[in-house]
């Protein structure tokens, strides 16, 4: 425990933006019927308004994506967490930009466009986002619904 106050809402909404633009690795969880319920990290490229990943399109994040959007993300420490859940859309390699995919590479340290093995981008949109530190937080841990920043 700490003996920290809790953040209001503006220190929190400038907290969870500098961890959104600067984390590079994040918890993806999905679910889908023949692929179960999900867990796994992967990095992610940050826009402002949306996270971009890629996963192989053959693995279970990918073909649970591919058949269901709803994904859940998880960023920080478990006593500093930022907890968004949105909406995937598959951004194949010839849509995704050379800017975007030059943006990803650079920020992750990996480019999926350079391996053998097929590779599906996803674009997450945001629709609601929490982040807490301690129990003192609990209260006023929204910070984003329905796809709109509170504030």
């Amino acid at each position: 425990m700490t003996d920290m106050p809790p953040r209001g809402l503006e220190e929190r909404l400038k907290d969870t933006r500098a961890r959104l633009e600067n984390d590079i690795d994040l918890w993806v969880a999905t679910s889908g019927a023949e692929g179960g319920v999900h867990l796994i990290p992967l990095s992610y490229l940050w826009d402002g308004a949306a996270f971009l990943i890629s996963t192989p399109r053959a693995s279970v994040t990918g073909r649970n994506l591919l058949a269901d959007g709803r994904v859940r993300l998880g960023l920080g420490p478990t006593r500093d967490v930022v907890i968004v859940d949105g909406v995937a859309e598959p951004v194949d390699v010839a849509e995704l930009g050379q800017e975007a995919g030059d943006a990803f590479a650079a920020k992750t340290g990996f480019d999926p466009r350079e391996l053998e093995q097929p590779y599906q981008y996803f674009r997450i949109r945001p629709q609601r986002t929490q982040a807490w530190r301690e129990a003192n937080e609990l209260a006023g841990r929204g910070l984003m619904r329905d796809g709109v920043w509170l504030g």
